[in-house]
């Protein structure tokens, strides 16, 4: 294993929370927090701005670490849910409950993988394990947008 292999390894896992025996994507969902409260109070722009730069940096280490290990989207690899959970806090009121509804709504979608979730899987690489968590990212963030037009959430 590379130096390179071994940086990519840390930023996939999101410093180690893909590498938990349960629940290594909703670990990553939680690790994605610090960040999300970093760059929140530059508002939903600057949280976009975070999905946006961590989803490029998971396609490189993603896409290294599952071609390393020989596997297509390796479990351990969770900077995705990372980016997509990012792209639906970005619709999140700034509460404690606004984030907590964002979350859960993020796990629930990467789950289900909506269209075009599923097929986008199956895009090479890194793209394939990342783009399917910007999808779920962005139907949470259109669920959330239209239940705070609707139910004021």
């Amino acid at each position: 294993m590379t130096g390179l292999d071994r940086i990519a390894s840390i930023l996939a896992t999101w410093f180690g929370c893909g590498r938990v025996p349960r629940a290594p994507g909703t670990a990553g969902t939680l690790g994605a927090l610090p960040l999300y409260f970093a760059v929140a109070p530059g508002g939903p722009l600057a949280v976009l701005a975070a999905a946006l730069i961590t989803a490029a940096v998971g396609v490189w280490a993603g896409g290294r670490v599952a071609r390393v290990s020989g596997t297509h989207d390796p479990q351990r690899v969770c900077i995705d849910e990372v980016a997509g959970v990012l792209v639906t806090l970005a619709s999140a009121p700034r509460t404690w409950l606004g984030v907590a509804v964002a979350v859960v709504l993020f796990r629930l979608l990467d789950v289900l993988k909506p269209w075009p979730a599923r097929p986008a899987e199956r895009l090479p690489g890194g793209l394939g394990i990342v783009v399917d968590d910007l999808v779920a990212g962005g139907w949470g963030a259109a669920a959330l947008l239209l239940g705070r037009r609707l139910a004021g959430i």
